[in-house]
């Protein structure tokens, strides 16, 4: 059977709301480990104050609180995500950190023509565009709601050679369900990482001024079985790939990951391989 999209999307929105909760409370781990690639995004997308932000597939937001401190109360984020239960969490964590110029939009990455043309300074997008099944669909939207001369900055996954914490999990589901490899196009999280693949994508999407830096952001945790509950509660990619495992053999699975993964583990806790790129360009 082919790739459905639209199942696809169907799926991912569940997956998302059931996930929310544990991304959120999964939080300070995702800072910890995102938050150099995250300062680099935004400074890509030249975010300062009084910059007026779309975020897009903002999650449970913390690169979203992160952009909303830097615009100051005289900017602005609108934080977008298909799951609305995610953003009632972005919301809450605005609130408690006393940020008033964050609203959150449940929005279709690749349906954003709801919202104004040309009325932001800057998109990003955290590990959120390699998902999408239609990414060039995703970036025109992006693309119309930049002002000119606006900027955009998204962080991908690199090669499943570098992010091997992610890839060894993904190798072993994919074998243990006997999944087919992803098909060209097919959304996921290497699907933006191979070499020009990126700036291919931002430049036919019509951006100029296109680059993309790599940015080293191993994932330090305390041993390989919390990686393993990291990713377990966090990673809907990994549950859409597991359907295929018949549920009593999903235990195994996971035993599996977790032993190949112990080979990251030192004795100052685990260091699993993470490779990411901030990938931008102007409008």
């Amino acid at each position: 059977m082919g790739f459905d999209p639209v199942q696809y999307k169907t799926t991912t929105r569940q997956q998302w709301e059931d996930a929310a909760e544990a991304w959120h409370r999964w939080g300070p781990t995702l800072e910890a480990w995102l938050g150099e690639a995250t300062e680099r995004m935004l400074d890509a997308a030249d975010v300062t104050t009084g910059s007026r932000v779309l975020d897009v597939a903002a999650g449970a937001g913390g690169q979203s609180l992160a952009a909303a401190r830097r615009t100051g109360p005289r900017g602005s984020v609108v934080a977008t995500d298909v799951s609305p239960t995610i953003l009632t969490y972005a919301a809450k964590s605005a609130a408690e950190a006393g940020l008033t110029n964050i609203e959150t939009v449940e929005a279709d990455g690749e349906a954003l023509d709801a919202l104004p043309a040309a009325s932001f300074d800057a998109v990003i997008c955290r590990v959120g565009l390699i998902y999408f099944p239609d990414q060039q669909r995703a970036l025109a939207g992006m693309h119309r709601a930049l002002r000119d001369g606006g900027r955009i900055a998204a962080i991908v996954y690199s090669t499943p050679d570098r992010n091997e914490f992610f890839s060894i999990p993904v190798s072993i589901i994919r074998d243990r369900a006997q999944l087919p490899p992803p098909q060209p196009g097919q959304p996921g999280p290497f699907s933006l990482g191979g070499p020009g693949v990126l700036h291919a994508a931002l430049t036919q999407a019509g951006f100029s001024d296109v680059r993309v830096d790599a940015v080293p952001s191993p994932l330090r945790l305390s041993s390989a079985a919390e990686c393993v509950q990291f990713e377990r509660d966090s990673f809907g990619a990994l549950h859409q790939m597991l359907a295929g495992v018949a549920p009593p053999e999903r235990q195994a699975v996971w035993d599996q990951i977790e032993a190949a993964l112990a080979r990251f583990e030192a004795p100052d806790g685990f260091v699993g391989p993470c490779e990411l790129l901030v990938g931008s360009g102007t409008k």
